[in-house]
């Protein structure tokens, strides 16, 4: 059954004030700092995002709660310091909505969610920023910063017109890497399977496909086959060692169809 807004915002409260007591009584909550919690909000993200691609709602609903959690900690860390408390961070993403959604908030028209997206950016451009690439966190993965960096700098234009466009640049940049493998050159075999990872990366925004989710499917694919493989040797009382390519092969073809 839903929550009535009074309901979700009592919730909100108690949090908070289990947060106000923990931070005042509990020896590890007392001695965290932004610094030692960052690795740990990083890890709670990456499970939430685990939870999202195993579609597993109720694993997700636990690792929201922990994400949220996080949050409050740092506006109490904050709110400590006199920096700013959670009624701060929530004006301001508030604030920013508003302000970026003249669609909505304002007398602005748009066609579109493209047309949404660019005037996103533009509005970003507009509030100080120098470039549409500094809302790209310097520490984000490389296959996550590149598709942030293909996306921010399609919302200003910067674009190919067509998929065939973008499948046309893959396969020369894909030509230029065999070339710099026939040559054996080591460094810029290196640079070429950069710009082919770009291009792929590049291309799949154009299918509406996201890289990141894509290959962590492949990932957990991959995972569930060699250890239905694994398991299979382990019944035979066989080391995947001593099992030939043809053997194994068997057996992976039986955990596709699993």
């Amino acid at each position: 059954m839903k929550n009535s807004r009074k309901d979700q915002l009592q919730a909100f409260d108690r949090l908070l004030t289990i947060m106000d007591e923990l931070r005042a009584e509990c020896p590890w909550d007392k001695k965290q700092t932004m610094e030692t919690l960052r690795h740990l909000t990083i890890e709670e993200t990456y499970e939430l995002g685990d939870a999202i691609l195993e579609n597993d709602l109720d694993e997700v609903k636990n690792e929201l709660g922990d994400v949220l959690l996080h949050i409050v900690f740092y506006a109490k860390i904050g709110s400590e310091t006199n920096n700013f408390d959670i009624a701060d961070v929530c004006h301001n993403i508030c604030d920013k909505l508003i302000s970026r959604h003249p669609h909505i908030y304002g007398d602005v028209k748009v066609a579109d969610e493209e047309e949404v997206k660019r005037n996103w950016e533009n509005l970003k451009l507009k509030e100080g920023k120098k470039s549409v690439l500094e809302g790209v966190p310097k520490s984000l993965p490389a296959l996550v910063k590149a598709s942030r960096i293909q996306d921010k700098v399609a919302g200003v234009g910067f674009d190919w017109e067509e998929p065939q466009q973008v499948f046309e640049k893959l396969q020369e940049e894909l030509g230029e890497l065999q070339h710099e493998i026939n040559e054996n050159n080591q460094e810029k075999i290196e640079a070429e399977f950069g710009d082919v990872l770009f291009s792929m990366i590049n291309y799949a925004r154009f299918l509406k496909v996201n890289p990141e989710n894509a290959l962590e499917r492949t990932n957990k694919k991959f995972i569930k086959r060699f250890q239905y493989l694994e398991g299979k040797a382990k019944e035979m009382d066989k080391s995947l060692k001593d099992m030939t390519l043809a053997e194994m092969d068997v057996f992976w073809n039986e955990a596709k169809l699993q």
